[in-house]
């Protein structure tokens, strides 16, 4: 069973969190603090993805060089390269992705138009649901209860 990442978006319809390449830090980690992420994106006032903002980025750019959160804008400390899938992406390919990439957010894309964003965590998830789905039908097949075809 593959599950692609529009799945994983679709339960969770309406929670994208993004802010303003021209609002601060400070707006950002509240937002971040406020709703438990890790991550938000950074849109233009089109909709259009500047970048991400997140707790590397907090770390390195900001606290590493000192910088004021109520002044700094997250359009000079955010990261510009940004690795997205589309939305028929599977759950493997995405998770093979932020592995190779060593990232943790993955923006969803559909052309250029924000989907959505998913996690490690998220995806991490996702594999797990569906191991334990495969481990029970194995389960059940093992102990002669499986509804598959049994043929002779």
């Amino acid at each position: 069973m593959r599950r692609s990442v529009q799945s994983l978006l679709a339960e969770r319809a309406g929670q994208l969190h993004a802010l303003g390449p021209t609002q601060s830090v400070a707006e950002a980690v509240a937002l971040m603090n406020r709703t438990n992420i890790g991550a938000i994106l950074v849109l233009d006032p089109e909709q259009t993805l500047q970048g991400i903002f997140t707790e590397r980025d907090v770390l390195r750019r900001v606290i590493e060089n000192r910088l004021d959160i109520e002044t700094t804008l997250l359009e000079s400390v955010m990261t510009r390269e940004v690795y997205c899938v589309e939305p028929s992406c599977t759950v493997e390919q995405a998770m093979a992705l932020v592995s190779e990439r060593n990232v943790r957010h993955l923006p969803v894309m559909e052309g250029s138009r924000v989907m959505g964003m998913v996690s490690v965590r998220d995806l991490t998830a996702a594999v797990v649901e569906v191991r334990n789905v495969e481990l029970a039908e194995l389960n059940s097949y093992v102990r002669g209860s499986y509804g598959g075809y049994g043929g002779e």
